[in-house]
């Protein structure tokens, strides 16, 4: 039975939305993509829900087009400073031992890790178990089945602001789409970035967007630590724009077209014309000169990436090292620069195991969204990681479809 799935990530530059279609086989195929410039939206957080309801409306209504399908509900993305997380502890006697430890259980268990101290302004994003303990015996994936006594669950918690949660979701259904479930998006583009290699080995993903830089430690398979950079590539784009005396837009075209993280790599003769502001005639710019601003502001981005990283303690765990995705990622020279400022392997990772409208979304700044159907495809088989947001009125969800033909 073929099911769809649909994701919408609502960033700081665009809002793009996706349509997956799951066959018999279990396969994701992308059927629909709809892209638009974001507006309202800053650092993660809704300024405007006027104008963020109208860009995400915008592009739900362009992913209709594509795919053929009347977007009914979807998985939406979530960022922001105000997003905080912590690891917690559960512990329960097993019910009935004579046959193993059930489902029931397992839940008993994250509900006990769950009873923590919530600031009265904070929800629920997601409970996700990193491993279970039976009698003592640690590593234990999946304990449905086991025999034993007691049960401990291991827990990475993430809340988020109510106030900037209930916007979102505002803004979602004003445009006529009912939220299945808000997902972290650093643990969206995860899924969809990630090897199980790397996330086994201990991996550090880092969504460099717009306004905000998400950062997500994997170890043996799990995420161990969340948390949100107030920084990202319109801090680039700023200095850019400061330094050459250039209009935001402009400032931001030029970085694409023009950009170098190492002014060393940049070759002396490189020139580009631009037009600053005033009106006056345009004016040639050495290549090196905007290398040189960007660099600094790349390395000031990936050193708050490394403070993180060694403030979480698990910076001896990571031998798999940094994975860097995000539309502020594709720029030459980041890579290198990125091994040096942090010391571990840097890769940047595009979406990985796409089929069907792949060349619109195979960059690195489309991981999130690729991430929030795969996010969709399997929760089915492992729901105890979704915890939705109480208050939101999304306690119940049909998890057998996204949207309907």
């Amino acid at each position: 039975m073929e099911r769809t799935i649909v994701g919408i990530d609502v960033g700081g530059s665009k809002v793009c939305t996706l349509v997956g279609e799951v066959d018999a086989s279990g396969d994701l195929r992308v059927i629909g993509v709809g892209q638009a410039l974001s507006r309202g939206v800053r650092q993660g957080v809704v300024v405007n829900v006027a104008d963020a309801t109208a860009a995400i409306a915008a592009s739900v209504e362009k992913a209709e087009r594509t795919s053929g399908y009347e977007i009914e509900r979807a998985y939406v993305g979530i960022s922001g400073v105000h997003i905080s997380s912590l690891n917690s502890r559960g512990v329960v006697g097993i019910s009935h031992r004579e046959h193993g430890i059930t489902v029931e259980d397992v839940d008993r268990a994250l509900e006990a890790a769950h009873a923590i101290a919530v600031p009265y302004n904070q929800e629920v994003l997601h409970v996700i178990p990193r491993g279970y303990v039976v009698d003592g015996q640690s590593g234990v994936r999946d304990p449905v089945g086991m025999y034993g006594y007691r049960l401990e669950v291991e827990t990475h918690i993430v809340t988020g602001s109510s106030t900037c949660i209930q916007n979102m979701v505002k803004c979602v259904e004003e445009a006529g789409v009912g939220v299945d479930e808000l997902v972290l998006t650093s643990l969206a583009a995860g899924n969809a970035v990630l090897t199980d290699t790397e996330r086994e080995m201990g991996v550090v993903l880092a969504d460099i967007g717009t306004g905000v830089t998400d950062i997500a430690i994997f170890i043996d398979g799990a995420v161990w630590h969340t948390v949100t950079l107030g920084v990202g590539g319109e801090y680039v784009t700023g200095d850019i724009a400061i330094g050459l005396r250039l209009p935001p837009d402009i400032a931001e075209q030029i970085k694409i077209q023009h950009g170098h993280a190492r002014a060393a790599q940049v070759p002396p003769d490189e020139r580009f014309t631009v037009s600053a502001f005033g009106g006056d005639a345009p004016h040639v710019v050495p290549r090196w000169k905007l290398a040189e601003i960007i660099e600094a502001r790349v390395e000031e981005i990936l050193s708050m990436i490394h403070q993180e990283i060694k403030r979480s303690g698990y910076d001896g765990l990571l031998p798999a090292g940094v994975v860097l995705c995000g539309g502020a990622v594709q720029m030459p020279g980041l890579q290198e620069l990125g091994r040096d400022v942090v010391g571990l392997p840097v890769r940047v990772g595009p979406p990985r195991r796409l089929r069907g409208l792949v060349d619109k979304i195979s960059s690195p700044a489309y991981a999130t969204s690729a991430g929030l159907i795969d996010w969709g495809m399997t929760m089915d088989a492992r729901p105890r990681l979704r915890k939705p947001a109480p208050g939101a009125g999304r306690r119940f969800f049909d998890w057998f479809r996204a949207l309907l033909p």
